[in-house]
């Protein structure tokens, strides 16, 4: 009997979670799908389902200069931003994975601490910082105020990368007299690469998507497209904005794709 029960409590923890699980599902990508659907729409407002189906909004969307100026911009800025982060990153993660001290603690928090920041504030602060220092706000603080948002996310991935790497691997190296670059170029670069990966690949969607800081750090020379996106939404639901988040999500499925051909998260976790 207590057999039974045992089994019987498995049955519906499982059954629940499944449940759970397929709520979670559908809620994260009905949106997109609803989206997706309305981008083919031949109407000239958003409304689901739509009347007919027709691709005069990606055409539209291919001659309109505006959204593409602003997603050059974001896409420069999250280039930028990324490999400015993944540098930095690197270096403050191996300093902080082998540290045991107070000030590695430390400085874990504080490098952690833009997580916890609400974005909007950072924005106003970052703004008033370069304002006293007499800066203007261009291209160059918008990549400044990118990469202290999203460095924390190559920190954190390549930390955990760090903590699953066998130390006898590296005092094989060492005994073997070779080098700390050269030990860290051939063996730990090499393990760890996954977790670098995936750190930038999560600071360039969060740059590319970022609007708290874009909105304070920008001019007009500096137009970025989630800002744009909302401003074109603002005034009238332009169905232009659905055939751009059409775009995005194809963009985001490729990226996630080519993710998994580098890293192989799921063969890692299978």
């Amino acid at each position: 009997m207590a057999l039974r029960h045992v089994d019987f409590d498995t049955f519906s923890f499982k059954s629940v979670m499944a449940v759970l699980s397929a709520i979670a599902i559908v809620l994260l990508i009905a949106p997109s799908l609803i989206v997706v659907i309305v981008s083919f729409t031949s109407a000239y407002s958003l409304r689901f389902p739509p009347p007919g189906f027709s691709f005069r909004w990606y055409v539209a969307l291919s001659q309109d200069w505006q959204l593409q100026f602003a997603a050059w911009n974001s896409v420069k800025v999250a280039l930028a931003a990324t490999i400015l982060s993944v540098v930095l990153g690197v270096g403050a993660a191996l300093a902080i994975a082998r540290s045991r001290s107070l000030a590695g603690k430390i400085a874990d928090q504080l490098f952690m601490s833009p997580l916890v920041l609400p974005a909007l504030a950072f924005g106003l602060a970052s703004l008033m910082f370069f304002s006293v220092l007499g800066v203007p706000v261009s291209l160059t603080t918008l990549i400044i105020g990118h990469t202290v948002v999203i460095v924390p996310y190559v920190i954190r991935n390549t930390v955990a990368a760090l903590t699953q790497l066998n130390t006898a691997l590296l005092e094989s190296s060492a005994s073997l007299g070779a080098s700390r670059f050269y030990t860290f170029r051939k063996i730990t670069l090499p393990l760890i690469r996954p977790g670098i990966l995936s750190g930038g690949f999560i600071c360039f969607m969060s740059s590319f998507d970022n609007v708290p800081v874009s909105l304070f750090l920008r001019d007009a020379a500096t137009d970025m497209l989630p800002i744009r996106m909302w401003q074109n939404l603002e005034g009238n639901l332009d169905v232009t904005i659905a055939a751009v988040s059409g775009v995005l999500i194809a963009f985001t499925i490729a990226l996630m794709l080519l993710m998994e051909r580098l890293t192989g998260f799921s063969r890692r976790l299978a």
